[in-house]
């Protein structure tokens, strides 16, 4: 789960950011963004009920997403919402393939950076 300062919670940021114009999307996923004005990322992840009808399963999906935004924040340019839209084909694809749609989802929006950050790194 992410961090209470990196989560999207009120609806006047989440409407501010779906307003905007800056958006890029895939068949499976997409993200919204807009600068807001700190030095933090704040994140949401939002699965309609067209992606499915059971609560179950958009709660996995959510969750799913959350994980990896959490891997991928330390390489997410700082200072922007990101609201992450899940779409039906996310129910059918692996933990791997949703996390490698991301990336590319977020390079394409030019947010994320080109390199990657070793996996046994220690802070």
């Amino acid at each position: 789960m992410l961090k209470k300062s990196q989560r999207l919670k009120k609806d006047a940021d989440i409407a501010k950011v779906l307003k905007g114009k800056k958006g890029v999307f895939d068949a499976v996923c997409g993200v919204k963004y807009s600068k807001n004005g700190t030095a933090v990322t704040r994140i949401t992840v939002v699965t309609g009920l067209k992606v499915s009808k059971r609560a179950v399963d958009r709660n996995w999906i959510r969750r799913q997403y959350q994980e990896i935004m959490k891997k991928m924040l330390p390489r997410i340019t700082p200072g922007y919402d990101l609201i992450l839209l899940a779409g039906k084909g996310a129910l059918d694809l692996d933990f791997s393939a949703k996390e490698q749609r991301l990336e590319n989802v977020l390079k394409k929006s030019g947010l994320l950076a080109n390199s990657r950050l070793p996996e046994n790194r220690v802070f």
